[in-house]
């Protein structure tokens, strides 16, 4: 390589002047503050309140539970606004529900055994869905002697 490019690419990544430390990586800013600061500003606009002492939270979405592991929790209950920021895990519900079962009350407990048995029952049908939905025939009819005859019967 040519020595002299070589001087003025070492020249322009210096942070000083000759016999300083060169840069180890370019730095990069991000403006991701702004709109922090525009949902700490709307939320503060409802009202917003923390809520402390929250160890854990469960969302549950059909078959996946989303949980927070020490969030922040914020509510208008004015507003009927609840926020909860915080690192979110996906989890299966029948691999967390072990570990939270004994955190549901017994109205909770009451949906969970619904959910349960929503569960059960979709899991045959959804082997059952594999065939196309083609209604049966009426015995004695064909598909031929239904159009023929003109047969137009609505269900």
């Amino acid at each position: 390589m040519n020595v002299e490019k070589l001087m003025k690419m070492a020249g322009s990544v210096r942070t000083g002047g000759k016999g300083t430390m060169r840069r180890k990586k370019k730095a990069v800013h991000k403006t991701t503050t702004t709109d922090d600061k525009r949902l700490q500003s709307t939320l503060k606009r409802i009202g917003v309140n923390a809520i402390p002492a929250i160890e854990e939270v469960n969302i549950f979405k059909e078959d996946v539970v989303i949980q927070f592991v020490n969030p922040k929790v914020q509510a208008s209950i004015g507003a009927n606004t609840w926020v909860v920021s915080g690192t979110p895990q996906n989890k299966k519900l029948q691999d967390i529900l072990p570990q939270i079962i004994h955190q549901l009350g017994p109205d909770n407990l009451e949906n969970l055994k619904k959910l349960a048995e929503q569960f059960q029952k979709q899991a045959p049908a959804a082997a059952e869905d594999d065939e196309d939905d083609v209604p049966e025939l009426v015995a004695g009819e064909t598909f031929e002697a239904a159009a023929e005859g003109g047969n137009t019967q609505t269900s």
